[in-house]
C-alpha cells in the first residue's frame, strides 16, 4: 500500500520551500483544483507509475487503473487490486489468488488516491513553481513539503492544467532515496458503478483464498 502510493514528480526549478508557508498563488490554484474533483460523484482513471532511485539506478514502469468515490476507491495495479470502502480494506494478490482484509488506519487513508486533491488543506506548506508545458498543454507546478520533518515524504510536486485545473500529474519524493511518478491517462468523471464497486466480491474469484485480519 505505502509503495503504490508514494507520490509525484521531478521540476528543473529550484523552490525554497523552508521559507514558504501557503503560498497566495498557489491556493488559489489548489482550491480550484479541489473545487474541481468535489464537484464530482466519483471518477475512473488509468496511469502510469514509474518509481526510481538514481543512487541505485533502478526505474520502473507499471500501468494500472482507478475508480474513486469520496473516500472509496478500488485500485488495480501490477497483479495488485486494493480495494477500499472507507472502513475495510482488501488487498488482492493474483498470483497467488489470496485476499487480506484489514480495518483502514490513519495512515492507509491518508494515502488514498483521493487524498492527493485535498492533502495541501492540512500539514503542508506549498509554492507556486512556475509554468510548463507538458504534452503540448500548459501547466502550472506546485511543489509541496510537508510541516511534519519525520513524514517519509519530503517532497511533492503537483501539474495541474491551467486550461481546466485538472491534475494531470504528480511525483513524491520519499527519504530512501525512491521518486514516484505518476501520470493520468484516461479519465473518466462520474462513471457507472456497480453495487460492489468498492467491495470485494468473493464469488467473482474462484478459488481465492482469504485471509482476515479484522
Amino acid at each position: 500500500m505505502k509503495k503504490i502510493f508514494s507520490l509525484l514528480l521531478i521540476l528543473f526549478t529550484v523552490v525554497n520551500l523552508a521559507s514558504a508557508q501557503k503560498d497566495p498563488q498557489a491556493t488559489k490554484i489548489l482550491n480550484a483544483m479541489s473545487a474541481k474533483y468535489k464537484a464530482m460523484k466519483g471518477f475512473k482513471a488509468t496511469f502510469a507509475q514509474t518509481m526510481e532511485n538514481s543512487s541505485s539506478k533502478m526505474k520502473e514502469t507499471m500501468e494500472g487503473d482507478i475508480l474513486v468515490a469520496g473516500p472509496k476507491y478500488r485500485l488495480k495495479v501490477s497483479g495488485q487490486e486494493i480495494i477500499s470502502d472507507g472502513k475495510l480494506m482488501w488487498t488482492y494478490l493474483k498470483d497467488v489468488n489470496e485476499v487480506t482484509i484489514t480495518e483502514t488506519d490513519a495512515e492507509a487513508e491518508a494515502m488514498a488516491p483521493s487524498k492527493i486533491f485535498e492533502m495541501y488543506k492540512k500539514g503542508y506548506k506549498y509554492a507556486y513553481a512556475g509554468t510548463e508545458t507538458r504534452a503540448g498543454e500548459k501547466v502550472d507546478v506546485i511543489e509541496m513539503a510537508p510541516e511534519d520533518r519525520n513524514n517519509p515524504i519530503f517532497k511533492v510536486r503537483l501539474y495541474v492544467s491551467q486550461k481546466d485545473k485538472s491534475l494531470k500529474s504528480w511525483q513524491m519524493f520519499r527519504n530512501n532515496g525512491n521518486r514516484y511518478t505518476y501520470a493520468i491517462k484516461n479519465f473518466q468523471a462520474n462513471p457507472p458503478l456497480a453495487a460492489d464497486a468498492f467491495s470485494f466480491n468473493k464469488a467473482k474469484y474462484k478459488g481465492v483464498s482469504v485471509v482476515d485480519l479484522r
